[in-house]
């Protein structure tokens, strides 16, 4: 298996995949179902970061919390259950090539990241922490109906800062896991970075809580696995062709609306410059303060922005006005399209992300 795996990293993009005939060298590859991968966490390249996150745990004094790690197709920590999900393309380097090919891939920085956060959820669930008055109090009800377009306030000094797309502000299950990780990132620095933010509160009742659990067995120590490999029954064609389906967003005539409000398509501007070209010659400014402040990746902007200049070249959109301001009101509209495309639902609405 491993050599028909190495085959990929020449030449898999997500276009040969679902749009055209794979070459024989990995076309009966693409065509197998994921659980017949013969993928294993042990010994894997992803193993040594799920060890360093039970080192983190260890340093901040949970030695009796060591959180079950399983592959599935995504991250993330099922609802209820102290157990973690980490997408099955980590266990294997060229598969992560594929993934890094085909959308983006995690790096060494990032996959830390996300089993942080997935911690703090299963420390949640392995200690029904969300029990709790002094939680609810804190973090708000955990029954509170889970909102996946939710409007997130990105100035808010009342919630940490982790994963993009302000994860905090979407449900009080998830501030809390960002608070968690957050407090258990090595040299985070947190008491530093957040003092005088109403977010202290959270991490100061965290840094209490732990002290004071820190050597408590867990309650819960059940393992219900979700989706784990064994049950991933599409191809691996199958699994890009539903991602980058999902990964689409919104179609590309839901922008139009919002570009005629920036751009004309008025016939007395037809000689002033088509904003298609007026985008082009500033894409590279727009994305990088849009990408700084959502914290998105570069691909996920480039795949927004060119379908907005296709819709503005498809609707004959005119730049009519001071250049500072269209450009100041696009970054706008491409910063709320890109907070929409990290917001909206998961298809696993199991998962915790």
């Amino acid at each position: 298996m491993p050599a028909r795996l190495q085959t990929i990293r020449e030449r898999a993009f997500v276009h040969d995949i679902v749009n055209a005939k794979p070459e024989p060298a990995y076309q009966e590859l693409l065509s197998r179902p994921i659980r017949e991968l013969g993928l294993t966490l042990a010994g894997s390249p992803v193993e040594r970061f799920v060890e360093q996150l039970y080192r983190e745990l260890e340093a901040k004094g949970l030695t009796k919390f060591r959180p079950a790690v399983y592959l599935t197709d995504e991250w993330g920590c099922p609802s209820g259950e102290p157990i973690i999900g980490i997408p099955f393309y980590l266990a294997n380097a060229a598969l992560a090539q594929l993934e890094k090919e085909t959308h983006d891939l995690e790096d060494a920085r990032e996959i830390m990241m996300y089993l942080r956060h997935e911690a703090g959820h299963a420390f949640t669930y392995a200690y029904k922490l969300h029990n709790s008055p002094e939680w609810k109090k804190t973090f708000g009800p955990f029954r509170r109906p889970y909102r996946d377009n939710y409007r997130p306030a990105p100035f808010s000094r009342d919630y940490v800062r982790h994963l993009p797309g302000w994860y905090a502000q979407k449900h009080p299950d998830e501030d809390f896991a960002e608070t968690f990780a957050v407090w258990l990132t090595p040299r985070s620095n947190w008491r530093k970075r957040y003092f005088g933010w109403p977010a202290m509160k959270k991490l100061q009742y965290v840094d209490e809580l732990m002290a004071e659990i820190a050597t408590e067995k867990p309650e819960i120590t059940r393992r219900l696995l979700i989706e784990p490999l064994s049950r991933l029954s599409d191809t691996l064609a199958e699994h890009y062709q539903k991602k980058q389906a999902f990964y689409a967003g919104d179609s590309q005539r839901a922008y139009d609306r919002d570009l005629r409000r920036i751009f004309s398509d008025a016939p007395k501007h037809r000689r002033s410059p088509a904003a298609s070209t007026f985008l082009l010659e500033n894409r590279a400014k727009i994305s990088q303060m849009v990408s700084r402040w959502t914290g998105e990746y570069q691909p996920t902007l480039d795949t927004i922005l060119n379908d907005m200049i296709a819709r503005c070249r498809a609707l004959k959109l005119r730049a009519v006005g001071p250049e500072r301001q269209l450009r100041t009101d696009f970054t706008v509209l491409l910063t709320a399209k890109t907070v929409h495309s990290l917001c909206s639902p998961s298809r696993r609405q199991w998962f915790a992300l």
